[in-house]
């Protein structure tokens, strides 16, 4: 760990610090900061937002378990490799925002996160999800977009609120029979993939979902358009679709993407 950069956010380190404690919000992103500063750590209780976007820093240090009243976690864009297992002791934290790093793999104790709605980890390096992301029952929306996960672990299905999947440009070949579990799901995005297949009842079980982009995989639109389940999947996304029209939404020049390659 370390000290602020000088003077970053402006103002007296004082006066920026009583800031700090009255709002529970800490901005320091774009502060040439290379480790994770001491007088965050110091705030323990005090801390809510804590936003350290875009600086340097590669470690974060086992004590961010003393924040255990945050809410919401900004590190993106930094050169963070490793994440401690201390982090799972944060049972607060509803947002937790990685993009950016050169994290390979998360810790198991991410799992104890259950209060975790938005996880977003792309522009990572990361092989595989930890089984335990089974446990976050509240999470709303996982970004894991351009890693290099070959698969999505099968405990995913067990993310009863999860809404929005977004897994593009890794070389995941097969998803789990368990994402068909997903009741809550309107989004599946797999972009730059090596899927072949996907789950058979997919289509049929997920009754939430509106979007399902497969462009630049295997898979063939002959395929996708013989799933069992298909025709109310086209229903629902067309509805989606019109509901986009009449808010006067602008829409892609490519008008009603059906989300496969011909």
């Amino acid at each position: 760990m370390g000290c602020c950069a000088s003077n970053p956010g402006g103002g007296s380190k004082a006066s920026r610090v009583k800031r700090w404690r009255s709002t529970g919000i800490i901005g320091l992103r774009d502060s040439k900061l290379k480790t994770f500063p001491d007088v965050v750590i110091d705030m323990e209780r005090a801390v809510r937002t804590l936003d350290l976007t875009h600086n340097k820093i590669s470690d974060v240090p086992g004590e961010i378990s003393k924040l255990i009243n945050m809410q919401r976690l900004l590190i993106a864009d930094n050169l963070i490799e490793r994440l401690p297992g201390n982090l799972g002791k944060l049972q607060s934290l509803k947002v937790l925002i990685l993009d950016g790093n050169r994290i390979s793999c998360l810790p198991d104790e991410l799992g104890q996160l259950i209060r975790l709605e938005q996880l977003s980890i792309s522009r990572n390096m990361l092989i595989y999800l930890p089984d335990t992301i089974g446990s976050l029952r509240n999470l709303v929306l996982l970004n894991v977009s351009n890693n290099r996960l070959k698969s999505l672990p099968e405990s995913l299905g067990s993310c009863a609120s999860l809404e929005d999947v977004q897994a593009n440009d890794n070389v995941v070949e097969e998803l789990p029979e368990s994402l068909c579990n997903l009741m809550q799901l309107k989004s599946l995005c797999l972009d730059d993939n090596q899927v072949k297949q996907i789950p058979d009842g997919l289509l049929r079980d997920c009754k939430s979902l509106q979007n399902l982009s497969l462009h630049n995989n295997p898979i063939s639109m002959d395929e996708f358009q013989l799933m069992e389940g298909y025709e109310e999947f086209e229903e629902r996304r067309k509805k989606k679709f019109d509901k986009q029209i009449d808010s006067n939404v602008m829409i892609s020049s490519k008008g009603l993407d059906v989300g496969v390659d011909k």
